[in-house]
């Protein structure tokens, strides 16, 4: 029921959404070099790496300076790259792997190597599910960037209190994944995307 579901959900996303991205994909190739999706190894169900696609956002090679963005004026950001993040824009791209089987539109956000090498042997049962583009963390966690902009260490504060609390999310979904639990996180998310 839920692969159906991701199929059904993201062929209709991705047929509504094609002339915006034809938009978007103009708008981030005039404004500057380094190509219209941006491509980071994240690691997805079972622990096995994938390479997550997003509109790009940023100035080439800007993650070179670090994986985690600080706050909304992070100076590695362009200026439709603001705009994309703000409205979530720049993740619909990934209903592509949803179609694919890689994610499904409600599951634990993937997250990159560095970070999931820091998860305990409980926390890494969280790679039991195929992960998602939107959840429960995601839902609390919509303006993390500006949480980490205000932090003295954004690593830090990522790794000792954001990441156990996005995974306790993560595991409460877990608990309860079903076809009304994700119907109601995907309605959730959009209503954030308007705010």
């Amino acid at each position: 029921m839920k692969r159906t579901f991701d199929i059904l959900f993201s062929f209709v996303v991705l047929s509504v959404f094609l002339p915006f991205g034809i938009i978007i994909s103009i708008i981030v190739l005039l404004e500057s070099r380094g190509g219209v999706f941006y491509l980071q190894e994240r690691i997805g169900r079972y622990g096995k790496p994938f390479r997550l696609i997003k509109f790009r956002t940023m100035f080439k090679n800007a993650d070179k300076r670090g994986k985690l963005t600080v706050g909304m004026r992070d100076p590695r950001i362009t200026r439709s790259g603001y705009v994309l993040r703000k409205l979530k824009l720049d993740e619909f791209p990934q209903f592509i792997h949803v179609l694919a089987g890689t994610m499904s539109v409600v599951g634990p956000r993937p997250e990159v190597r560095e970070y999931v090498e820091l998860y305990t042997e409980e926390q890494r049962k969280v790679l039991n599910v195929r992960p998602g583009i939107t959840d429960y963390a995601s839902l609390e966690y919509f303006k993390e960037n500006e949480l980490l902009g205000k932090s003295d260490n954004p690593r830090k504060t990522y790794i000792e209190e954001i990441m156990p609390a996005k995974l306790e999310l993560n595991f409460k979904y877990m608990e309860k994944v079903g076809f009304r639990t994700d119907v109601g996180i995907i309605f959730r998310t959009f209503l954030k995307m308007l705010q």
